[in-house]
């Protein structure tokens, strides 16, 4: 299945994994994809390290998806330390793995640098990697990244929406949002880019809150709002794990439920290769 083809048929549901980086953690990973693929996903997306340092562990775990649970699966690529002629031919890598989806990423700037920058001969925006693949390789899904709080990068929301309708209009078949916890942030975001002219499916991107520490580090990197009352709520119970679980696990089971009745055409989980959150949450909707 294309990411195209994923929401038009009724609601979808899409996992992300990332690469172990050991032979325990991939035989955790595969036994968290057993039980999460029986819930027929209608895509398992890869994604890889900084700088592209997983490269070819993303397509190895996409052909494992594909092959051994008959599962369309997604590889994440980004414009991050390559030409053009170099990622033209990471794709013909991919294509000949039976890859047929790709989420196209900008990237963030190597450790050490403040700011991206193309090397040369490569490609500074996501919107121009998308015309590649969609120029080179027309019959491939394509997704691409929404931010509901704006890229940290844009001096608005409103820019930052300019640049998302240049990665639409450059061939996207989908947007997958970043994680967020106030559905208020996605449903603005999702209506300014339906004014703007955004008519491919807007994806939410769902990450389960399941512990504290997780949650600090979260707003400490990414600058993601979460309700007060909620991280209160957490912090007061930080030394019982089990109770931090069930009061994240609940909070997000109800963001769910909201955005689902507001419309949204599926949702983007991000599993963190784990399976017990996620399955819960599926298991309430």
């Amino acid at each position: 299945m294309s990411i195209k083809d994923a929401y038009t048929n009724g609601f979808g549901i899409s996992f992300e994994i990332f690469p172990p980086r050991s032979d325990q953690g991939d035989a955790a990973l595969v036994e968290h994809l057993e039980k999460l693929l029986i819930r027929a996903p209608a895509f398992v997306s890869c994604t890889y390290g900084a700088g592209g340092s997983t490269q070819s562990r993303t397509i190895e775990l996409c052909r494992m998806i594909q092959e051994r649970w008959d599962v369309p699966a997604t590889a994440h690529f980004t414009c991050v330390g390559a030409t053009r002629l170099e990622l033209v031919e990471w794709l013909k890598s991919a294509e000949g793995a039976g890859i047929r989806n790709i989420m196209a990423l900008r990237g963030d700037a190597p450790v050490g640098q403040t700011e991206f920058k193309a090397v040369e001969g490569g490609i500074q925006y996501a919107n121009y990697l998308v015309e590649l693949i969609r120029d080179q390789f027309a019959d491939f899904g394509i997704g691409v990244a929404g931010y509901p709080e704006k890229h940290p990068e844009a001096p608005s929301l409103d820019v930052d929406i300019e640049n998302l309708k240049r990665k639409v209009d450059a061939g996207a078949d989908a947007v997958f949002t970043q994680l967020f916890y106030i559905n208020d942030h996605f449903f603005r975001f999702r209506d300014r880019a339906e004014k703007a002219g955004v008519t491919i499916p807007i994806i939410p991107g769902i990450m389960p809150i399941t512990e504290f520490a997780r949650v600090k580090k979260i707003v400490s990197l990414s600058g993601t709002a979460i309700p007060a009352e909620l991280l209160s709520s957490l912090e007061e119970i930080q030394e019982d794990k089990q109770a931090q679980f069930d009061i994240g696990i609940n909070y997000t089971i109800q963001q769910c439920r909201n955005l689902v009745e507001e419309g949204i055409p599926g949702i983007h989980f991000y599993v963190m290769n784990r399976s017990e959150a996620t399955l819960q949450i599926l298991d309430a909707l």
